[in-house]
């Protein structure tokens, strides 16, 4: 391979890498499956020279589980702390609305306001509401901190079966 392609196909692979390590820390970017396109794209460019099958399944399902056990963990932070499913999907939904109307702040807002609200309908107590609320943002810190280790380990993986 001619040696300023391979240059710029390492370039586009890193951007996508970047943006996914970005999307790990920024609430609303895919941060694992940015990783894997960056994978998938370097496999194909490269025609599979340098990474196969096994490599990119195992980074697609990386990405997969992150992206799942993500919203996991937010619903599982409102029932960590007491909160009922209903408190669990109003934390997911209210983070979904949220995020989609004012961003990163709207998501906080949201996931938090979700939790409360569907808590507080349910058992009227003001404070043990609050404290699902909180139990959902501490699930999203874990969420992201989830995805962080996990977009390593995905490039980590890629970059082993390059030098290996």
């Amino acid at each position: 391979m001619h040696i300023v392609l391979s240059i710029l196909i390492w370039i586009l692979t890193g951007l996508f890498f970047a943006a996914g390590l970005a999307g790990s820390l920024i609430p609303n970017l895919p941060g694992p499956p940015l990783i894997f396109v960056g994978v998938l794209i370097h496999a194909l460019l490269t025609g599979f020279a340098e990474t196969g099958w096994l490599v990119l399944l195992v980074v697609f399902a990386l990405a997969a589980l992150s992206q799942i056990l993500d919203y996991a963990a937010t619903a599982y932070g409102a029932k960590k702390f007491g909160g009922s499913a209903g408190a669990m999907w109003g934390s997911v939904a209210g983070g979904i609305v949220g995020a989609l109307i004012f961003s990163i702040p709207g998501l906080l807002i949201g996931i938090f306001m979700g939790a409360v609200i569907m808590d507080f309908l349910r058992n009227r107590n003001t404070r043990q509401a609050l404290k699902v609320g909180g139990g959902s943002l501490l699930g999203l810190l874990g969420g992201t901190l989830m995805k962080i280790i996990v977009s390593l380990a995905m490039i980590g993986i890629f970059l082993f079966d390059i030098i290996s």
